[in-house]
């Protein structure tokens, strides 16, 4: 037992699925017998450590929450809360301050971060296990495992680590949060190919996944961060999170903002001092006027408040957001990469065909509930006056180990989920258990095991009679059965019928299972396999499962793909579920399917070709997976991924916006997410999108309304400048101009409604920038005019013999009132806004103009106001002028509307 064997800890990981379980255990000096002694465990345990995954490096919350500052435009704000105290306005600058943290602080909450998604796969690992040691079974901690322990596994068990099967008794495991196939996968002793996909390696049993039915004994091949899922969990550190296409664009905006914004300032400093001979003292504060006028202050905060309304409505459309940013990302979004298992389908598997002797039945209604009926083509059937579906619908019954129970409004499973499938079928045809279960009492049973392929129950009625039910395999129940229930009769069995009619259903990607009976004429009290070997069993029906498509995940995909965002399934399932479930859902290329085999043969520029074509994977793993998610946004596309497993965390992390389950999904998946669904339904994804969109719409409104303003004030200090005329805006008026255009009158921009064709518009592209040709005329545009108009009436009340105070108030409230007539031209980029939807479409903004009129009223009248910011009471024929510029100015912009949309 002492010697060394082949398994080093950080060695490559070995092939055990193609090794024999003798060769295990020999590659492993391992004992069946006696299990690992207490000296060996030891050296073993100082060798490998414990069997537990290794805790990520993690930054600390200060750390964290100084990281919610670094942001180009978040240096701009805190610059220009520097410049604002230097100037000596103590307020001001304790606004611009407080939005900075407030910010940081709504990141900070919003953005939990990915390396959590790492404890939640380490919480998935069985804390106990049953061993053999020193000759003893035992109970002992999972993570004291190592390789060479010998471990027992019974139903209800999590597996504690990656096991090499020696024996096993009906075994079957659930796989779908590595894999994301549906049903428990039935396991065996003999080794598969050395390439076998994971969910094909029937000979292992995998860290995580749960014992459904069965016993087994293994034997620990690998521990902590070696198993499969240890594998993920490295994966998903390693796996860089993506910024969204706004963040990014952001970041190059502000970039440029702030040096366009430097340079304008320090040539503006140049030109007053080296042209006009300006002191330097002067000119320094006139610089530092134009950089406070054309920094935009109240633009983080605004696109913070934006993100966090989107947050909200997202919310009541079921998605959770997790991390601010992918409320936009989502409206980015241009491909949808979704698992199949929990996700389209809602993971409960359905009978949606019964094939009896005279035709094929269709099945309506999905999932555990007992919602549906029987048609043959647009055909209603009766099952209650079916004596055929009464004799299938009660062996569906009586055969069964599972329990369903409706908690709430939902219905849960006990049990296979093939079996919950068999109860669902029995009260659809209108039985009821408890009156089933009474009047046909269960005598003995013989357990599903691999190696006979079936499950017979036998049972007694009141009257003396007996009655032995079957269910299993079809090839094994057909090859017991000599005849085959034709309306009340028997008639002698038609092999090549039933399976034609399995060949069909097999290709729709069904899972199949046969049902038989045989009256007892002995009157038994036990039942062995002496008792149904002879045969003689009348075939009642095979059944044809799937876990279908939810019908809202139909429309769903439909809805996406109007709104020109490709969907592609990529699942863990077998290539022919894939496609079935693909046809389905209406996907493009449905008839091809690639899988992981395929995958693998390709090199990662091949994978780029090929993925934009095809949109069914089957039999992927987490490494297929991502590298899927890498090709296609090395196609520049941007990506959403859903799914629920632990198998779908590296994927999602890697994603523009990973979208998780948040019923059925695991921990794991959530964590690593950016979003989760509150009722794992693919439509909910559809409407984030829609909702995403919206909210891009509204940040580039709030940015195209913010920016003239900036734009105008910055344009008037300069001109102040070049044309030696006295400065028509101080830095504190200017802002307050900008802190109450953003507290006010922009943040109105972030309740509007999405427009009509939100969803009939092909996804933007990300390659694009923030402010288009036509973005950037339209800004440039405003900020003439208002510039005309504030440098005019400037100009204007000087003429008429005003003093400075007034002439500035003048400027002050013509900004701003052309800000009020404008923020309705903006409401929509190309529309006509004269109208009543135009005027009174959204209350916010209605709202958000008589707030800033009591400001401004405030602003010009309070005498406080007056002395803090150099004001002074204006008349009615002033306030007359202003108000015609404002009318002027939402002339003028509606009538460019009407030139663009003719050109």
């Amino acid at each position: 037992m002492n010697a060394r064997f082949e398994h080093e800890p950080g060695g490559a990981q070995a092939e055990w699925h193609a090794s024999s379980a003798s060769d295990a255990i020999e590659r492993l000096k391992a004992c069946r017998r006696t299990g690992l002694s207490t000296a060996e465990l030891e050296s073993r345990r100082s060798r490998f450590g414990p069997n537990a995954l290794p805790p990520p490096q993690r930054r600390g919350p200060w750390l964290r929450f100084l990281l919610q500052f670094h942001n180009v435009l978040i240096y701009v704000l805190l610059a220009a809360g520097v410049v604002t105290a230097t100037l000596g306005h103590a307020v001001d600058a304790g606004v611009i301050f407080g939005v900075v943290v407030i910010n940081a602080i709504i990141g900070f909450i919003q953005e939990g971060k990915a390396e959590r998604a790492l404890d939640a796969i380490r919480n998935m690992l069985s804390l106990h296990a049953q061993v053999l040691r020193d000759g003893h079974r035992q109970e002992v901690m999972a993570d004291t495992l190592v390789p060479g322990d010998i471990v027992f596994l019974v139903s209800g068990d999590k597996v504690p680590a990656d096991l090499r099967l020696l024996e096993v008794r009906s075994l079957r495991i659930e796989e779908a949060a590595l894999t994301g196939e549906s049903l428990a996968v039935e396991k065996r002793t003999e080794a598969v190919t050395a390439n076998a996909a994971l969910g094909d390696r029937a000979c292992m049993a995998y860290s995580g996944t749960l014992v459904i039915y069965g016993q087994a004994v293994g034997l620990v091949v690998e521990t902590a961060s070696r198993t499969e899922i240890g594998r993920i969990s490295a994966m998903l550190n390693e796996v860089e999170s993506l910024s969204t296409p706004l963040l990014r664009q952001l970041a190059g905006f502000g970039r440029v903002l702030t040096w366009a914004i430097l340079a304008i300032a320090s040539v503006t400093y140049a030109f007053g001092v080296l042209v006009r001979g300006y002191p330097s003292g002067e000119m320094f504060l006139a610089a530092v006027g134009l950089a406070v006028a054309a920094i935009p202050e109240g633009l983080p905060a605004i696109m913070t408040i934006t993100l966090a309304i989107g947050v909200q409505a997202m919310a009541r459309r079921n998605a959770i957001i997790r991390r601010l940013p992918a409320v936009e990302a989502l409206g980015s979004v241009t491909v949808i990469c979704t698992d199949k298992t929990g996700t389209l389908t809602r993971n409960e598997m359905t009978v949606q065909q019964v094939l009896i002797a005279d035709g094929a039945l269709a099945v309506s209604g999905a999932g555990y509930a007992p919602h549906g009926g029987f048609s043959r083509g647009a055909e209603e059937i009766d099952a209650l006056a079916s004596p055929e579906l009464q004799r299938i619908g009660r062996a569906s019954l009586l055969c069964n180990d599972a329990t369903l129970a409706l908690d709430g409004e939902v219905w849960s499973l006990v049990g296979d989920p093939t079996e919950g499938a068999l109860l669902t079928l029995a009260a659809k045809a209108g039985l009821d258990a408890a009156f089933e279960s009474e009047a046909m009492p269960r005598v003995d049973a013989i357990p599903f095991e691999s190696e006979h392929r079936f499950m017979a129950t036998l049972h007694h009625d009141h009257c003396g009679g007996g009655l032995i039910l079957l269910k299993g395999a079809p090839e094994r129940v057909l090859s017991l059965c000599s005849t085959q229930r034709e309306g009340e009769l028997d008639a002698p069995l038609q092999p090549e019928y039933w399976h034609a009619g399995m060949e069909r259903a097999a290709a729709q990607g069904m899972r199949l299972l046969a049902i038989a009976e045989r009256h007892d004429t002995e009157r038994r009290t036990a039942l062995d396999f002496d008792d149904v070997e002879p045969g003689g069993f009348t075939l009642l029906a095979i059944l044809g499962l799937t876990d279908p498509p939810r019908e809202e995940a139909v429309q769903a995909v439909a809805h996406c793909l109007s709104a020109g965002i490709r969907v592609k399934m990529i699942t863990g399932d077998h290539a022919v579920t894939a496609r079935a479930i693909g046809q389905q859902l209406g996907l493009a290329s449905a008839q091809r399917a690639i899988t992981g085999a395929d995958i693998e043969a390709l090199d990662d520029a091949q994978l780029a070709g090929v993925v934009g074509d095809v949109d069914i994977f089957a039999r992927a793993s987490p490494e297929h997976k991502l590298r899927l998610v890498k090709a296609l946004q090395a196609q520049g596309e941007v990506v959403s991924m859903t799914g629920d497993g632990v198998n779908d965390a590296p994927a999602l992390k890697r994603a523009d916006v990973g979208v998780a389950m948040g019923r059925k999904g695991t921990e794991a998946a959530k964590e690593a997410a950016e979003m989760v669904l509150a009722d794992d339904n693919f439509a909910s994804v559809a409407a984030a999108v829609e909702e995403g969109r919206r909210v891009y719409d509204n940040l580039k409104k709030a940015i195209v309304f913010i920016l003239p303003t900036n734009i105008g004030q910055g344009a008037m200090v300069l001109a102040a400048v070049l044309f030696g005329l006295t400065m028509p805006i101080t830095p504190a008026q200017i802002l307050w101009v900008n802190m109450i255009t953003a507290v006010t009158l922009s943040l109105a921009l972030a309740f509007e409604a999405p427009e009509r064709d939100i969803m009939q518009r092909p996804p933007r592209n990300p390659m694009e920038p923030l402010l288009t040709r036509f973005l950037v005329w339209r800004i440039v545009f405003v900020g003439v005019l208002l510039v005309a108009g504030g440098m005019g009436l400037f100009l204007w009340e000087l003429n008429r013999g005003a003093g400075l105070e007034a002439a500035r108030t003048v400027t002050v409230n013509a900004i701003l009132i052309g800000e009020v007539f404008y923020l309705f031209n903006v409401r929509s980029f190309y529309g006509s806004i004269l109208n009543r939807e135009g005027f009174f479409g959204n209350r916010y903004v209605l709202y958000a103009i008589a707030l800033l009129l009591i400001c401004q009223a405030l602003f010009t009248y309070l005498p406080a106001m007056q002395v803090l910011f150099g004001t002074e009471a204006l008349g009615m024929e002033e306030w007359v002028r202003i108000v015609l510029f404002g009318v002027i100015v939402l002339l003028l912009v509606e009538a460019e509307k009407i030139l663009l949309r003719r050109i």
